[in-house]
């Protein structure tokens, strides 16, 4: 069984470059960012407010909720208590709300253990920021893929505008920034690159180029798990 894990920040390419790894590989795609916005979702719904006031009780929304990712790279779909939210969940406000549920050290250690366990159950590729370090540490797979602040927020602006969301480049930029500053300031399970991961810069680089060298990495290991 093979594990695959993709971390970095925001606007780095994960999603793309994961789908096309998976693809590659004949392996399980698995969004695990996509749970934490599902979760924000949820919070929302049920009236939370930013910045929360009150985290236990996000705690025991993400405790109650429901939140399942298909593996189809092709078609990824994350469901919220049955219903799927593929689309709602990809909005500039719930990009702030999984950035705030993201920091509660309750609501990761919940969807940490779900990410896991279906990680050990069939393999996959997994991206997120802190899969190698926290979810599955023990996988000999580790890639982190970084970019420069422009070139990530210039990303972001083209793919809101493309979905119809479009802000301002300035603005896209100053909550980059400041969701960089969140992931790893805080206490759990902060984004990091650990001595293990290996890094691949994806600011000059198409996704098929940087799929292609994680995919080169990894046949040259030699290792399946």
């Amino acid at each position: 069984m093979r594990i695959v894990a993709i971390d970095g920040p925001s606007g780095v390419g994960k999603s793309t470059v994961g789908k096309l790894v998976a693809r590659r590989l004949g392996l399980p795609y698995l969004d695990t960012g996509a749970m934490y916005r599902a979760v924000g979702l949820a919070a929302r719904r049920a009236g939370v407010t930013l910045p929360i006031a009150d985290p236990d009780a996000v705690v025991t929304i993400a405790d109650r909720s429901q939140v399942r990712i298909t593996g189809t790279p092709d078609d990824p779909r994350t469901y919220l208590d049955g219903e799927d939210v593929s689309q709602a969940i990809r909005t500039p406000e719930a990009s702030k709300f999984a950035s705030a549920v993201s920091a509660i050290g309750g609501v990761r250690r919940r969807l940490a253990g779900l990410q896991r366990e279906t990680a050990l159950s069939g393999g996959g590729v997994l991206e997120g920021r802190d899969i190698g370090s926290k979810v599955v540490p023990e996988t000999p797979h580790k890639f982190f893929l970084t970019a420069r602040p422009e070139v990530r927020a210039r990303r972001r602006h083209r793919e809101l505008a493309e979905k119809g969301g479009a802000q301002p480049y300035e603005e896209v930029l100053s909550e980059l920034n400041a969701r960089d500053e969140a992931d790893s300031s805080r206490a759990e399970s902060p984004l990091v690159c650990t001595p293990e991961h290996t890094v691949v810069d994806t600011s000059d680089k198409s996704v098929d180029e940087v799929a292609s060298e994680i995919v080169a990495v990894i046949d040259a290991s030699g290792a399946t798990d």
